[in-house]
């Protein structure tokens, strides 16, 4: 093993005590801060955000709400002896609640979910717009969606806020009917 040259030492000694004296200045700047100018910021954003015109609202189920419809989607496919997954999106097709019935086949969960984005996305009942195929085919190419029946939007004030998607039933119609009855229960 090589002895270190002084020069070597000098170097590296220079480099620790440089790293330790940026450490101690970037804790002692993180933590000095005057009261009153942490504050004032603050409050000057939550007004500004209050009046900004560049924002807007939007609205959203809740994830009572989303439950509801789902459950009441899945109680109406019950009622007919069907096995089959539901899906509730918001408006970006998140997915808010999920439940997949007893007996659903493994394909019909993604297949749900990909039904709610499609009727939220389009703001119309998938089995319409399954019949714009024929004319714009390459529609069924944006990822994420699902041109088969069984999604349903959800409204409010005429605006798309959530979807409601299902599958595993032996037709698209009796998906949709049953998507249809969650949409039902979200006015009850």
């Amino acid at each position: 093993m090589k002895k270190a040259t002084s020069r070597t030492r000098v170097v590296t000694g220079g480099a620790i005590v440089a790293a330790l004296a940026l450490g101690g200045f970037g804790a002692y700047s993180a933590s000095a801060t005057d009261e009153n100018t942490a504050a004032a910021p603050a409050a000057a954003v939550a007004k500004a955000d209050a009046k900004n015109k560049n924002t807007t609202r939007s609205t959203h189920l809740t994830i009572e709400a989303a439950t509801k419809a789902a459950q009441a989607t899945l109680d109406a496919a019950e009622k007919e002896n069907q096995r089959v997954s539901v899906a509730v999106v918001d408006r970006n097709g998140n997915t808010i609640v999920t439940l997949r019935g007893d007996g659903a086949g493994p394909q019909s969960y993604e297949s749900a979910v990909r039904k709610a984005y499609t009727a939220v996305s389009w703001n119309a009942p998938t089995s319409e717009l399954a019949k714009r195929l024929t004319n714009a085919p390459t529609l069924k190419d944006i990822p994420g969606t699902l041109f088969l029946a069984g999604g349903a939007p959800v409204t409010a004030k005429g605006a798309p806020i959530a979807g409601i998607g299902v599958a595993g039933a032996p037709s698209g119609d009796l998906d949709e009917k049953f998507a249809q009855a969650g949409v039902a229960a979200l006015g009850k």
